[in-house]
């Protein structure tokens, strides 16, 4: 600030919250994508699985190209490691380490830091899927179905496992997350009808549908395999999921 003799003054305050939460996303991002785990779970795994089961016939896809069924499972595999895995260890290694803490008694607000940590994994998602469908397009899949309700499922999806990891990140200790989030992780590919169909699953099939995993990748393939109009209904779980973990997460999250 200039003042009439032409010396400057401070002008003490915070910036503006949009130009804060902005910052504050930017850095998740980068601290994200340079962290080697993340890395393997976010990217490494998805695109081996989808490189790997397209190519070679290991699992029963039903009729059809391999790559048509396992595209919209991996698309869902993707949004789960950014955010529920990732986000849930990397936020209970920051709230072990007192980096939460000291987060939350800067200007910025408690809910603007969980806002930047969205923003944070849709940067990471956009990411993921366009390099997966450009892999998926090599292999030679051929999508169907509405754009916009393709947008809604990860959009849903994403709702509902950032809720879930913040919850387990904000409620367990860190070594406890690390070992729960990734237990999570390869129970549900294994069981939530990413890479083996849930028929396969025979009269299980029906609890392991109401899964938020088993709803996105399910939807995803109605969409984008069989070129179905909206599904409401896994749209519908989807929602219950997201309301009730993000819900959850706000009520028991702990900043220490």
């Amino acid at each position: 600030m200039t003042t009439a003799s032409g010396t400057y003054t401070p002008k003490p305050g915070a910036a503006p919250l949009s130009r804060m939460i902005a910052a504050q996303a930017a850095l998740e991002t980068r601290m994200l994508l340079r962290n080697g785990e993340q890395l393997l779970l976010t990217v490494v795994i998805p695109t081996l699985l989808l490189v790997l089961f397209s190519s070679v016939d290991v699992v029963d896809t039903g009729k059809g190209e391999a790559v048509d069924f396992l595209t919209p499972g991996v698309l869902a595999l993707a949004v789960m490691s950014t955010a529920f895995t990732g986000q849930a260890i990397a936020t209970g290694f920051e709230r072990r380490y007192g980096v939460l803490k000291r987060l939350a008694s800067s200007p910025l607000p408690r809910w603007a830091l969980m806002a930047a940590k969205t923003v944070a994994v849709l940067v990471t998602e956009v990411l993921q899927v366009v390099l997966l469908t450009v892999i998926a397009f090599a292999l030679g899949w051929s999508p169907h179905g509405d754009p916009a309700a393709v947008l809604l499922l990860l959009v849903l999806g994403t709702a509902a496992f950032s809720g879930l990891g913040l919850l387990m990140a904000g409620t367990l200790k860190a070594e406890a997350t690390l070992a729960a989030a990734n237990l999570v992780f390869l129970l549900l590919l294994v069981g939530g009808g990413v890479i083996v169909p849930l028929e396969k699953f025979g009269s299980a099939q029906h609890v392991l549908g109401l899964l938020p995993i088993s709803a996105l990748s399910d939807g995803l393939r109605d969409v984008l395999q069989h070129g179905a109009g909206t599904p409401w209904g896994d749209l519908g779980i989807l929602a219950v999921w997201a309301v009730l973990a993000l819900a959850a997460a706000g009520r028991f999250f702990r900043w220490e």
